[in-house]
């Protein structure tokens, strides 16, 4: 009938198939993940150091997506002074992810996260440094996200090591981090932004490579005792091949000084000695001496 009100046409369920939500498949039968990598490959790391000339050490670290700036100052006067402690340094780290590391411009200043994060850091790098020759000091730590892409805290704690062996602090070894996690019911290595947001669990870990020391472990989420044990090993064996970029990355930092001093070193040995001085010719003979000499 024309003029009448229209009834609302069906909407048969297949046609609209593309407007319903579909679950985010992170891994597929193969186990290869959204970016392609397996479920213990690393995101591509790269480390340089020495990268800020008013810091007394400092790094810059690219881990997959993620850009990360470390500056360290000090040892150097503590203050205020009353949290000066006459036996030892304090480790102070400050970490922060600038407006605009993320999608969503991040509120400027510190939140509750960054102030966690912050503390952990603190307590893994004071595991590590010989506080003990530094009393009354503050070692100063500071770490800037540039960019973000999952496992911040273990990227900045890398490059943070790095600029604390940059700049000459005493520390028993590097400290080295990596995170793994639970996607698709499948433990997998080094988990990205996906899969950190939609995954069922990650589980950030730092180590000293040397003792085989835990100086940080957190996790959200849940694991079995299998899968977490699973992911301690792929975070550890994560974290011996990063070991290797943190030291590379401090030897191709100096090697250009060592490469001098030695050169230095062998100019220096292959010269000829200088010419030895002549010993000075005797006083000349007083001839009345010689007489009263004689005489006797």
């Amino acid at each position: 009938m024309e003029g009448g009100p229209s009834r609302p046409r069906s909407v048969n369920p297949m046609e609209d198939i593309e407007h319903i939500e579909k679950p985010l498949k992170l891994i597929d039968e193969n186990g290869i993940r959204l970016d392609g990598r397996k479920f213990d490959e690393l995101r591509p790391v790269r480390i340089e150091a020495g990268v800020l000339k008013k810091a007394d050490g400092s790094a810059y670290l690219e881990w997959g997506n993620n850009k990360v700036l470390a500056a360290v100052y000090g040892p150097r006067e503590a203050h205020p002074r009353h949290l000066q402690n006459p036996t030892k340094a304090l480790v102070q780290c400050r970490y922060n992810m600038a407006p605009f590391s993320v999608t969503d411009r991040k509120r400027p200043g510190p939140d509750r996260r960054s102030v966690e994060i912050s503390k952990v850091i603190s307590e893994a790098f004071a595991a590590v440094v010989f506080a003990e020759q530094f009393p009354r000091t503050s070692v100063d730590i500071f770490i800037e996200v540039l960019q973000a892409d999952a496992g911040t805290r273990c990227a900045g704690l890398t490059a943070a090591s790095v600029a604390l062996a940059d700049a000459g602090i005493p520390m028993r070894d590097l400290v080295t981090a990596c995170a793994s996690g639970k996607i698709g019911g499948r433990v997998v290595l080094d988990l990205n932004k996906d899969e950190d947001n939609f995954g069922d669990a990650d589980c950030p870990m730092a180590i000293v490579p040397r003792t085989g020391e835990i100086v940080l472990l957190q996790m959200d989420g849940h694991l079995s005792l299998d899968e977490f044990d699973e992911a301690m090993n792929l975070s550890i064996g994560a974290a011996r091949r990063i070991y290797e970029i943190q030291r590379d990355a401090l030897r191709r930092r100096y090697a250009p000084s060592a490469e001098a001093a030695l050169a230095a070193a062998a100019v220096e040995a292959q010269a000829p000695p200088p010419p030895m001085e002549a010993p000075p010719p005797p006083p000349p003979e007083d001839p009345d001496v010689m007489r009263e000499v004689d005489d006797l």
